[in-house]
C-alpha cells in the first residue's frame, strides 16, 4: 500500500475581510500518495490556489486538518520568475542560498540535473537569452534543487503559447516522473489535467469541495502527447467537461 504524503480531512477555509466572511472551501477531503501525480480542476474562483497554500502549510484551515508534517514542498508558479540579472546557474542555486544549504554536494546535484535535462550549455546564459520553454524547464530544476517531497504546480504552463505549452508539458512530465516526485497540479485546462495526471480531482464552485476523483486509465502510457492521441482521451474530456459545467 502506498504511503500518503498529503491528506486533507474535512477542511474548511474562511477568509475574513472588512466586508465580511468568504468561505473558500468546505468539507474538502482528499489525499495524495507518494509518487502520485494529481491534477485539480474546477471553476474559476473556486479556491484552487488556496488549496495549494493550505497544502504547504502557508494557510491554517478554519476547520478540519491538513496532514503534511515532515514533508518538504517545492513551488512552481505560472511564470518562471527567474531573476533577469542572474545567470541560469545562479538562478538554479537560489533556493540553496535561501535555505543556506549551498554545499558542494547540493551544487553538484543541481549541475547533474541541468546536464540531465539539457540546460548544461546554458548555465552561464541569462533568462532573456532562453526560450519560454527553456526558462520553464530551468524553473522546474530550480524547484527540484532542494529535493522537495512534493511539487506544487500552480498553472505552470498558462503563460506559454499553445505550441510551447505542449512541448513544455512533455518536458515537465518527463522530469517529474524521472525524478520520482509527487506532484499536485492546479490547472484550468482539462486537456492538460488528463494528459499529465495519474488522477484528476474535480472541485465544485466556491466553497470548494471534491465533486469527483478519476484515475486516468491510459495503462503504462505517461507521455502527455501520446495520451492526447489515444481514444480514451476524448471520452475523459467529455466527462470532465460535463462535470465542470453541469
Amino acid at each position: 500500500m502506498k504511503k500518503q504524503l498529503l491528506r486533507f480531512q474535512g477542511v474548511k477555509m474562511i477568509y475574513h475581510t472588512k466586508n465580511g466572511e468568504t468561505t473558500a472551501a468546505e468539507d474538502l477531503t482528499f489525499s495524495v500518495d507518494e509518487g502520485e501525480f494529481v491534477a485539480i480542476i474546477g471553476p474559476s474562483g473556486c479556491g484552487k490556489t488556496t488549496l495549494l497554500s493550505l497544502a504547504a502549510g502557508l494557510l491554517t484551515p478554519s476547520e478540519g486538518a491538513v496532514e503534511n508534517e515532515g514533508i518538504s514542498f517545492g513551488y512552481m508558479l505560472q511564470k518562471d520568475e527567474l531573476f533577469p540579472w542572474r545567470t541560469i546557474e545562479k538562478n538554479l542555486f537560489l533556493p540553496l542560498e535561501i535555505k543556506k544549504i549551498k554545499t558542494p554536494e547540493n551544487k553538484e546535484r543541481v549541475h547533474a540535473l541541468a546536464e540531465k535535462y539539457g540546460l548544461k550549455e546554458f548555465l552561464q546564459s541569462y533568462p532573456s537569452q532562453l526560450s519560454g520553454g527553456m526558462r520553464q524547464r530551468a524553473a522546474l530544476i530550480r524547484t527540484l534543487a532542494t529535493d522537495p517531497d512534493v511539487l506544487l504546480l500552480d498553472e505552470p504552463f498558462s503563460a506559454l503559447d499553445y505550441q510551447t505549452r505542449l512541448n513544455v508539458t512533455d518536458d515537465v512530465a518527463e522530469i517529474i516522473r524521472s525524478e520520482g516526485k509527487t506532484a499536485l497540479l492546479i490547472t484550468h485546462d482539462i486537456s492538460e489535467a488528463i494528459s499529465l495526471a495519474d488522477r484528476v480531482l474535480v472541485l465544485s464552485k466556491r466553497p470548494a469541495r471534491v465533486l469527483s476523483s478519476h484515475a486516468m486509465n491510459f495503462g503504462e502510457v505517461k507521455n502527455p502527447l501520446k495520451r492526447r492521441e489515444m481514444k480514451e482521451f476524448s471520452a475523459w474530456f467529455e466527462l470532465l467537461w460535463k462535470e465542470l459545467n453541469g
